[in-house]
C-alpha cells in the first residue's frame, strides 16, 4: 500500500471513528441503563440496536444500507463488546490478534502473520477496551499491575502489557483455540503421516512418557490435544495448565489451572503445586500443558513413580535441546541436585520427544520423533525413529517432503509388545505437495487404525 493510498485510509477511518463517536453519545442519552441491565445480552444488543437505528433515521447522515448497518454493529461492539476487535474475533480463519497501541493490529491466518486495516480511535479506546476484557476475568490493569496474563470466559488466551513496560503503547494478544483436531485430522492436513501417527498410537496406550517440544506457535498444544484423543477412554487424567487451552474428550478428565496473586500480592497457585497435589488425586495420567520451571522435577519424579503414560510439553529448538532444557527446568527447584541425578532422572523418566517446527509457509509439521536410549547417568542419547526430510524450496515457498523413519530400537519394541501393542514396520514412500505419509509394511498381526476427519479408518 503506498503512502497516498495509507493517507486515505487514515482519513477514512479518522471520519468513521468521528461519526461512531457522535451516535454513541446519542445513544447514551436516549438508552435507559437500568433497563438494559435486566435484559440478556442478547435482548440488549437488539435494544440498542432499535435505539441507533430510529436516531440514524432521524437525523442521521445519508449512508448507504450497507454503511448504515455497519455503523449501528460497530457502536453496538462497542458498547457492548470488544469494540474494533468484534468482528476479528468472529472470523474463525484468525488464530491470534496482535495489537500494537491504537494504530497497528496484526492477524495470524493460517500460520502467517499480516496487517490488517483495523484501528482504535485512540488509546483511549483500546485502553476501554482492555479494561472490558480483563474486568472479564476480575483482573485489572494499570501501572501498578502493568501487566496480566488470563484466560477468557469463552477460552482465549490473553496478555496485556501497558505503559510505562510497553513503550509504543498498550499492547494486546489475543490466542484462540479452534476446534480441538483429532489425530486423523492431523494426518490429512499434513501434520504427520498415517505410519507415524500409528506409532504414536501404540506409543501413547503403552503408557510410554512422551514430550511435545517444540518453538512458539509452533502448534504444541494442538498436537497434545491430538495426541491425548489417544487414551483409552476408562483412564482418569489430570490435566495442569497455566491457561486452560485442552480440550480432553475422555468422560474421565480432571482439569486444573494455575493462579497468579492477585492485586496485594497474594493467592498465587503455581504449577508446581498443581502437580504435587494431583499427585493426591488418584490419576492415571497427567497432562502438563507446559513446564517451565521447578515443576520440571516433580513431574520427572511422578512419571518415575508409578504415574506412566504421562504427557508434557517445552519450548525447544530441536529434540535434543528439549532434553538439555528439561535439564535446566529441573535445576530450577529448590531442591539441589548433581547434574548427573537430574540427567539419572530425565533418562529413566522420559521415553519418546516428539518435536514439531512451524515452516516458513506457516504450516506445522512434526519433524523428529526420537527415543530417549541412554540410562542412568549416561550423557543424553537420541534414536530417530521418524525424520521429516525437506525437499528444496520452489517458487511457491512452500515446503514440502517426506517422512524418513527409522527401525523402532528392540527394547522399545520390546515394551510395545508386553502391552499388546505392535510396533509397525515403516517403509518411505516418496510424495508430492503438502499430504506426506508412509507406506505401513505388515510384518506382525496388527497396526491399529487411524481415523480420519471424514470418518473412514485407514
Amino acid at each position: 500500500m503506498g503512502l497516498r493510498d495509507r493517507l486515505a485510509v487514515d482519513e477514512r477511518h479518522d471520519d468513521d471513528n468521528d461519526l461512531a463517536k457522535t451516535y454513541r453519545e446519542r445513544l447514551l442519552e436516549e438508552v435507559d441503563v437500568d433497563e438494559l441491565a435486566r435484559l440478556s445480552p442478547s435482548q440488549r444488543r437488539i435494544r440498542l440496536e432499535r435505539v441507533l437505528s430510529r436516531i440514524l433515521s432521524a437525523d442521521g447522515p445519508v449512508l448507504s444500507a450497507r454503511e448504515r448497518s455497519a455503523l449501528v454493529q460497530r457502536i453496538a461492539d462497542e458498547a457492548l463488546g470488544l469494540g474494533v476487535l468484534e468482528p476479528l474475533l468472529a472470523d474463525e480463519s484468525i488464530t491470534e490478534i496482535m495489537v500494537n497501541g491504537p494504530k497497528d493490529v496484526f492477524v495470524e491466518r493460517y500460520g502467517k502473520v499480516e496487517r490488517v486495516q483495523t484501528r482504535f480511535a485512540s488509546a483511549e479506546q483500546l485502553f476501554q477496551t482492555i479494561d472490558r476484557i480483563v474486568s472479564q476475568v476480575n483482573r485489572r490493569v494499570d501501572e501498578s499491575s502493568p501487566m496480566v496474563d488470563a484466560r477468557l470466559p469463552s477460552g482465549e488466551r490473553v496478555n496485556v502489557i501497558i505503559p510505562p513496560l510497553a513503550l509504543d503503547g498498550p499492547t494486546l494478544t489475543i490466542r484462540r483455540f479452534p476446534t480441538p483436531f483429532r489425530m486423523g485430522e492431523l494426518v490429512d492436513k499434513g501434520t504427520l503421516d498415517r505410519g507415524t501417527a500409528s506409532l504414536l498410537g501404540a506409543c501413547v496406550r503403552a503408557r510410554l512418557n512422551i514430550v511435545v517440544s517444540g518453538g512458539t506457535g509452533s502448534g504444541k498444544t494442538t498436537f497434545l490435544n491430538a495426541l491425548s484423543g489417544m487414551i483409552p477412554d476408562h483412564e482418569r487424567i489430570v490435566t495442569i495448565e497455566d491457561a486452560a487451552e485442552l480440550s480432553l474428550q475422555q468422560g474421565h478428565v480432571v482439569r486444573l489451572e494455575s493462579r497468579p496473586a492477585n492485586v496485594e500480592g497474594r493467592g498465587a497457585v503455581t504449577i508446581r503445586e498443581l502437580v504435587r497435589n494431583a499427585l493426591r488425586m488418584r490419576p492415571d495420567r497427567i497432562i502438563v500443558g507446559e513446564v517451565r520451571g521447578g515443576e520440571t522435577l516433580d513431574m520427572l519424579q511422578a512419571m518415575n513413580t508409578g504415574h506412566d503414560g504421562s504427557v508434557a510439553t517445552v519450548h525447544a529448538n530441536t529434540a535434543r535441546d528439549a532434553l538439555s532444557r528439561l535439564e535446566t527446568l529441573a535445576s530450577m527447584s529448590e531442591i539441589e541436585l548433581p547434574a548427573a541425578t537430574l540427567r539419572d532422572q530425565i533418562n529413566s523418566a522420559i521415553d519418546l520427544i516428539v518435536h514439531l517446527e512451524r515452516a516458513a509457509d506457516g504450516s506445522r509439521r512434526v519433524v523428529e520423533v526420537q527415543a530417549v536410549t541412554s540410562q542412568r547417568r549416561e550423557e543424553f542419547a537420541l534414536t530417530p525413529l521418524v525424520l521429516f526430510s525437506k525437499d528444496p524450496i520452489g517458487p511457491d515457498r512452500a515446503v514440502t517432503g517426506r517422512f524418513v523413519p527409522s527401525q523402532v530400537p528392540d527394547a522399545l519394541r520390546q515394551r510395545l509388545e508386553r502391552a499388546g501393542e505392535t510396533a509397525p514396520v515403516l517403509e518411505p514412500a516418496p510424495v508430492e505437495g503438502r499430504q506426506v505419509e508412509l507406506t505401513l509394511v505388515e510384518s506382525t498381526p496388527r497396526v491399529d487404525p487411524v481415523e480420519t476427519a471424514d470418518g473412514e479408518n485407514r
